[in-house]
């Protein structure tokens, strides 16, 4: 059919008009991404710590999974919850909202509680922090858990009943050291499902280190008649005598991350041990008379990886139940982390030495 005079005149001159419409769109598209990374870059030169940042985020980045930094410096992108309860585990501290990590963690976690009533006999693991939503620095009680590769997880046994909000925030873990005696297992609490516990979790092979009290590391050296392969990676640090803490390597391929230093040779029972048991560990640091007050340096989003900004700005799932893991998550998850955001600013920044942090006070000895 043939087009009258006057409608073609009155396409021409629509299509006149929608055109500049679609150039100023695509200009539109342009101008968002570069308000984004302008966001990221002032972000990042403010001087407000980074924990109040990442504190404050609620639900993860909704991007693919990836760890950026260090254990002790960096965040997550792409985090997800591990439920609050499942067939062998609870989550505790919920108001906390760390109950997040990166897929291959939580996934690891799912598989250890299972493993754990199957192979050791454990009622069920009672889940202390894992990471926040979006990783990077905690409003307190950590200086690690900054990528969603490190876990928590009580020495106290699960219940065998549902937990109430009140009793998850209230209850206090068992200490599995003996009252006013120096670094030394409580021989009526400690049971050898509490070693068999912690040396499963060191027997997966992702699985980088297991930390522990000293007291107990020794009592593992000095018991554990098992296969002793991974005893090296039970590691002995400050605290850790009511929860164990699990660390895993970065995932493979993974170049946004790094790994801690490996594990030295050896079953790690012998002279780094015994330092542990020497007043040098605990005693209190040494002042010179004239030495000024050294103000504590505060962490800002500029001293992480640069990637931590987009990932701090990026938006966020529908709600907390899009982003928990369980069937629903597997099946709409990205296949595998990409470096996207790496094309975008080009680099992964720097990451601090392959150090363990002390994750609380040095203690005094009495």
């Amino acid at each position: 059919m043939r087009t009258s005079a006057p409608l073609a005149a009155r396409q021409t001159g629509r299509n006149s008009m929608i055109a500049p419409f679609r150039r100023c769109g695509s200009a539109f598209l342009a101008l968002l991404l570069g308000t984004t990374l302008l966001i990221a870059d002032n972000a990042a030169a403010d001087e407000t710590p980074a924990k109040a940042l990442f504190g404050a985020k609620a639900l993860p980045a909704e991007m693919a999974a990836n760890s950026y930094g260090f254990y002790a410096k960096g965040c997550l992108a792409g985090g997800v919850a591990i439920p609050t309860d499942g067939p062998t585990w609870q989550a505790m501290r919920l108001s906390r909202n760390r109950r997040w990590g990166h897929p291959q963690m939580i996934a690891l976690i799912e598989q250890f509680s299972h493993d754990a009533a199957d192979k050791v006999g454990w009622p069920g693991l009672l889940l202390g922090d894992i990471s926040q939503p979006r990783g990077g620095p905690m409003l307190s009680g950590h200086a690690s858990h900054q990528i969603g590769l490190d876990a928590d997880i009580w020495l106290t046994p699960m219940p065998q009943r549902t937990l109430t909000y009140r009793e998850r925030e209230d209850i206090s873990a068992t200490s599995m050291l003996q009252k006013n005696k120096f670094l030394t297992v409580d021989r009526s609490i400690w049971t050898p499902k509490h070693a068999q516990l912690i040396m499963l979790a060191a027997s997966y092979p992702q699985v980088e280190r297991v930390f522990v009290n000293p007291a107990i590391k020794k009592k593992l050296c000095d018991t554990w008649t098992g296969d002793r392969t991974n005893l090296g990676k039970v590691r002995p640090i400050y605290g850790h005598d009511y929860h164990f803490h699990i660390r895993i390597k970065c995932p493979a391929g993974a170049s946004t991350c790094k790994d801690q230093a490996e594990v030295p040779a050896g079953d790690g029972c012998d002279k780094s041990l015994a330092w542990w048991f020497t007043d040098e560990p605990w005693a209190k640091p040494t002042k010179k008379p004239d030495a000024k007050p050294v103000k504590p340096k505060v962490t800002t989003l500029a001293d992480l990886p640069k990637a931590c900004a987009l990932v701090l700005n990026g938006p966020a799932p529908a709600s907390e139940a899009a982003a928990t893991f369980g069937t629903a998550y597997r099946a709409a998850a990205p296949a595998a982390a990409n470096d996207s955001i790496e094309q975008v600013i080009g680099a992964s920044g720097d990451v601090p030495p392959a150090d363990i942090p002390v994750p609380m006070a040095r203690p005094t000895l009495q």
